[in-house]
């Protein structure tokens, strides 16, 4: 599958990074350009493998929106004519898609991400899909507010949008930056395959899979698991099932997401390895977890002594999980209203009362 990339904000830019880096080193050719953007100069110049394009330098002067998302939709609004000029060199006439990456709970990417998809959908005819990152719920009020209105405006304006819980990957004990860094790599290792996956021309899986998969619009969530492979592929019909149950009931980006309208299961590793019957039986399993009768299943050639399923699930948006997060984003909203009320010693610094003289 043939895809441009744009990440917005800092937590967009390091991923888009990574997914390019790890493109480029498996040799997979799925990203055809990669771009970055962002209001604050300093997590530009952190990257090395994407172009960048600064925003906002009139109105921040290269410092970013300090978490304001309202600001960083402005911003995006009123460069957008010069953002679109830049990127049409890197959305190429071979992409099939097109996908906006941004953390959800700063201001840059929360902010200008929808602005950007809005206007993205107006000049290309591919589909325009967004990879929105979900702050975890130790992340302060203000990140769970921001995520509640961008998410809710990236889902109307999106193709679909792909949703990654900052909880789902974090490992216990980590320090939040190696946390982060294991979420961003885990992030390029998954999508990673999935472009790859809808690109290798030997396997029965091809970008329209994908697609049609994401065609219903919403919320969509995506899967992994991998498992030692035998070199008897009898011998691999149980692992797969196993990486295809650990893939959706443990292993997927959004937790506790299992319901949805469409489904693809992707099983990777050496052709002569993976059991057709195994194929089968797992879609078929995955067809009975999900409820959906759109379950779409395929295998992707990779060069690897492991067995390994991704699983991509559209329209999860009715999940429990996205709506303790909408919970949580309202309940964070009335805290940031709280907080914007302010000290009533600050009525002595405002203008609504004019001064005597």
């Amino acid at each position: 599958m043939k895809v441009a990339l744009i990440g917005i904000g800092q937590a967009g830019g390091k991923v888009v990074e990574r997914l390019t880096k790890f493109d480029a080193e498996m040799e997979f050719d799925a990203v055809q350009g990669a771009f970055a953007i962002n209001s604050a100069t300093p997590d530009l110049q952190s990257l090395e493998h994407v172009e960048t394009h600064l925003i906002g330098a009139d109105r921040v002067n290269g410092h970013g929106v300090g978490g304001d998302n309202e600001l960083g939709a402005e911003i995006m609004q009123s460069d957008v004519q010069e953002v679109l000029g830049d990127l049409d060199g890197h959305v190429t006439s071979r992409s099939e898609a097109i996908f906006v990456v941004a953390g959800l709970g700063g201001g840059t990417g929360s902010g200008g991400a929808p602005v950007l998809v809005h206007h993205l959908q107006q000049v290309y005819d591919i589909p325009v899909y967004a990879l929105g990152i979900l702050p975890g719920r130790n992340e302060g009020s203000l990140y769970q507010a921001n995520a509640g209105r961008s998410l809710k405006t990236l889902v109307r304006e999106a193709d679909a949008t792909i949703l990654v819980d900052n909880d789902a990957w974090h490992s216990q004990g980590e320090s939040v930056e190696s946390g982060f860094e294991s979420i961003n790599q885990n992030i390029a290792q998954r999508f990673g395959l999935l472009f790859a996956s809808g690109e290798a021309v030997e396997g029965v899986v091809d970008s329209s899979e994908v697609i049609n998969t994401l065609r219903q619009g919403g919320i969509a969530a995506l899967g992994y698991a991998s498992a030692p492979s035998s070199d008897d592929s009898t011998q691999n019909i149980r692992s797969v099932m196993s990486v295809s149950r650990q893939a959706l009931l443990t292993g997927t980006s959004l937790p506790e997401a299992r319901v949805g309208d469409a489904a693809l299961l992707v099983i990777a590793g050496k052709p002569e390895t993976i059991p057709r019957k195994g194929v089968e039986k797992a879609r078929r399993w995955l067809e009975d977890e999900t409820e959906s009768m759109q379950v779409r299943g395929g295998d992707f050639p990779l060069d690897s002594d492991r067995i390994a399923a991704l699983v991509l699930l559209g329209g999860v948006e009715r999940s429990d999980r996205i709506q303790e997060f909408l919970d949580r984003a309202r309940a964070a909203q009335r805290v940031e209203d709280e907080k914007a009320a302010g000290d009533p010693a600050d009525a002595f610094a405002n203008d609504e009362l004019e001064n005597l003289f």
